[in-house]
């Protein structure tokens, strides 16, 4: 059953604020408040869709809490006004400056109904307005989601129908897919936009230190901990928490954001009282968290709670009529960014593009351009400044053991060759590789500190 529209009666008398809630009150929930004042504090501490307010009272006045409304209370109550017979002239004023009408005293309840009726079909017709307005500024900026695309477009149509929800989302989609980007977009696009946007990548973290990462900690909780700090859940109070590859976390950690997600706030590390967190989950994986699910590395509970949204991205060999695109618009920002003369890529060079299948998608091409602009002297990108071949022979091979190689040059190889096969599958190439997860994820953390591209 639909809840009940919510009015707020404002009028300094208590006869007339009886007698409207006594009439309403069957068909709507009603507060009453008997200044401007105490309006105004009700206002903010709740929301409601329509306020009916006299416009001569003591102290603070209808008009003065038409402007504080105006102003910016985080939502838009309609305002329709009340007004005796002298005071018509301010009442048609008060509607120049967004009052939505007025009613002069007295009036019949049918009057009032009639306003109401009216003020519900505005208050839709304006939602609906802005919905269009958001979606056309989603199509417009597209955050940096590029591609005609059917699946591309209807990402995007997501993304403005979700953004102002604050429902869990789960992105997934394989390595290189973009779902940073569609995070970021989801964030900028929703009520969340002015507050802080925090990532954290769970798989670049030990376990060791997941949670004070995530929690924070408080003075002396462990030896070498000499001051207080906020972990990511206190970072990104009031906007958005990115958990990049959600599937890389412990299992015992698993069960500690599920009671997050659950009771809505955290305890930091030594902290005696828990604090509460006002935060929109965003969650990323290029696994199939059901397979991980039954291989007991993922609580199933977890799944379900952040599983409330979810988005699978396209890989780019999916989509191949974006490549054309993509490849231009990365080789346009490129040679702004390496100070070169604008470049265009030869028939050829696109064709090549297009017959690639992008293992590492969006992401592989735009290193792909961004290296062929680096090495190129002409006036055009040609097919073998793409180095297309040496592409497909890395995917197929994950790269090449010299015999000038040390012993950890090849053991490096050897990982990140592994971890190619799996498609940035880190417990599996743990297990192909015969060694701990927690062994695996310290060397490719030591990796990315040398530079060293990581894949997936």
């Amino acid at each position: 059953m639909a809840s009940k529209r919510s009015i707020l009666v404002v009028d300094d008398e208590q006869s007339m604020r009886d007698f409207l809630e006594a009439s309403l009150g069957p068909r709507y929930l009603v507060a009453t408040a008997a200044d401007g004042a105490a309006a105004l504090a009700l206002l903010k501490a709740g929301r409601y869709d329509a306020v009916l307010s006299d416009v001569q009272m003591p102290g603070r006045g209808g008009l003065d809490l038409l402007a504080d409304v105006r102003d910016g209370l985080g939502y838009e109550p309609v305002v329709i006004m009340m007004t005796a017979f002298g005071t018509i002239e301010q009442a048609v004023e008060a509607t120049r400056h967004g009052a939505f009408d007025y009613l002069t005293k007295p009036f019949g309840l049918d009057q009032l109904e009639h306003v109401l009726r009216r003020a519900w079909e505005f208050r839709t017709l304006r939602r609906e307005n802005q919905t269009l307005r958001r979606n056309v500024a989603v199509r417009s900026r597209k955050h940096g989601l590029l591609g005609n695309n059917p699946a591309m477009a209807a990402m995007r149509e997501k993304i403005a129908m979700i953004a102002d929800s604050r429902g869990t989302v789960l992105l997934q989609g394989e390595s290189g897919t973009g779902k940073e980007v569609v995070a970021r977009a989801i964030h900028e696009e929703g009520s969340r936009r002015d507050g802080p946007f925090i990532r954290l990548n769970c798989a670049a973290i030990p376990e060791t230190l997941l949670e004070s990462e995530l929690f924070g900690y408080e003075r002396g909780a462990f030896t070498g901990a000499v001051q207080s700090r906020q972990g990511k859940f206190e970072l990104a109070d009031g906007g958005t928490l990115l958990l990049d590859e959600i599937s890389e976390m412990p299992f015992a950690m698993q069960a500690k954001l599920l009671r997050v997600l659950q009771e809505r706030e955290f305890m930091r590390l030594g902290a005696k009282y828990a604090t509460r967190t006002d935060v929109r989950i965003i969650a990323t994986t290029n696994r199939n968290l059901r397979e991980e699910i039954q291989a007991r590395r993922f609580r199933e509970d977890l799944y379900f709670r952040l599983n409330v949204i979810p988005l699978r991205l396209t890989p780019l060999r999916e989509r191949k009529d974006d490549i054309p695109l993509l490849a231009n618009h990365f080789c346009q920002n490129f040679c702004a960014e390496n100070g070169k003369p604008l470049l265009a890529l030869s028939e050829r060079a696109m064709r090549g593009l297009m017959a690639m299948d992008w293992p590492g998608n969006v992401r592989q091409l735009q290193n792909v351009i961004e290296r062929a602009v680096i090495m190129s002297s002409g006036d055009s990108l040609e097919e073998e400044l793409l180095g297309l071949g040496e592409e497909m022979d890395s995917a197929a091979r994950g790269g090449e053991l010299r015999d000038d190689m040390t012993l950890r040059d090849m053991e490096r190889e050897l990982i990140l060759r592994k971890l190619g096969h799996t498609r940035g599958n880190r417990t599996q190439a743990a297990v192909e590789l015969g060694i701990s997860v927690r062994t695996l994820r310290n060397k490719l953390h030591l990796y990315a500190d040398q530079g060293v591209e990581i894949p997936g």
